[in-house]
């Protein structure tokens, strides 16, 4: 299924330098229409999660995809996607093993979504994270721009299975504005998944009520030949739109892709009226 193990040039997408509240990162913008936010998972901006992000710009979109981990465009071998998972779970920005704390560089990304809906108009904006940085679209949406949430496979905070990577007011402001603006939160998982747990879903729909709305796939869905970080690092089914996606009608993956890229067009396209 991953025959192609060559990096991804990126070629299509223009590189930025983008600057909110000091601090300024690379992000990778393509396409036309309202903006969405696509977050990447470990160990980075893959060929795959680059693949589901054209698959959102062709759905007639703008997509924003900062470089927040990782190198740009690696195929993740399992080696340098460890060292790179390494790091990230020490660093201050991410926060990767506590608990019930707010994620500093999720301030950063509030400023990303205020600047790519200042940039393309529209309603709002959406935002998918995935594993490592799947809950940091759900505190994005403290920010008023963001209308459409997406949490795949949230794994935060890696050595706590039941618990969600928010602090206890962050959590009660984020279910006061999904309920004060009507907003829902989609979030996917594989059954099995090691590091999205069932019990992390729990703790979710405990703390954001009917505002949350879990989409869960059985473990076979899941394509069984992903690169090797995941085949070896990862070694669960667990990457709902990229690694683990069969591309291919009938497949639960490419449903649960098509079902997202339905839900940012249900909220970014509808009229402002």
């Amino acid at each position: 299924m991953h025959s192609n193990t060559s990096d991804d040039s990126l070629g299509d997408f223009a590189r930025r330098e983008v600057t909110c509240d000091g601090i300024t990162k690379v992000v990778y913008v393509a396409g036309d229409g309202p903006a969405v936010i696509v977050l990447a998972e470990m160990p980075g901006i893959s060929p795959d999660v680059a693949r589901f992000a054209r698959w959102v710009r062709d759905a007639g979109f703008s997509v924003y995809m900062p470089s927040l981990f990782g190198r740009d465009g690696a195929y993740p071998t399992a080696r340098e996607g460890l060292a790179v998972l390494e790091r990230a779970c020490v660093s201050a920005e991410f926060g990767a093993l506590a608990a019930n704390k707010a994620t500093p560089v999720t301030a950063w990304l509030r400023g990303l979504a205020r600047v790519a809906h200042h940039e393309r108009g529209g309603p709002g904006v959406g935002a998918i994270g995935m594993c490592f940085t799947g809950n940091f679209a759900l505190s994005m949406t403290l920010e008023p721009a963001v209308l459409a949430p997406v949490l795949c496979q949230p794994s935060l905070p890696l050595d706590e299975p039941d618990a969600v990577q928010c602090s206890a007011e962050e959590l009660v402001a984020l279910r006061g504005r999904l309920e004060r603006d009507a907003l829902t939160v989609r979030a996917y998982r594989f059954e099995g998944d090691r590091f999205c747990t069932a019990r992390r879903f729990a703790a979710y729909a405990s703390a954001l009520g009917d505002r949350f709305e879990p989409r869960e796939l059985p473990a076979s869905a899941a394509n069984p030949h992903p690169p090797p970080f995941f085949a070896k690092v990862v070694g669960c089914p667990h990457s709902v739109v990229t690694a683990h996606l069969i591309d291919a009608q009938g497949e639960p993956t490419t449903a649960a892709r098509d079902e997202i890229i339905a839900f940012f067009a249900m909220r970014l396209k509808a009229s402002k009226a």
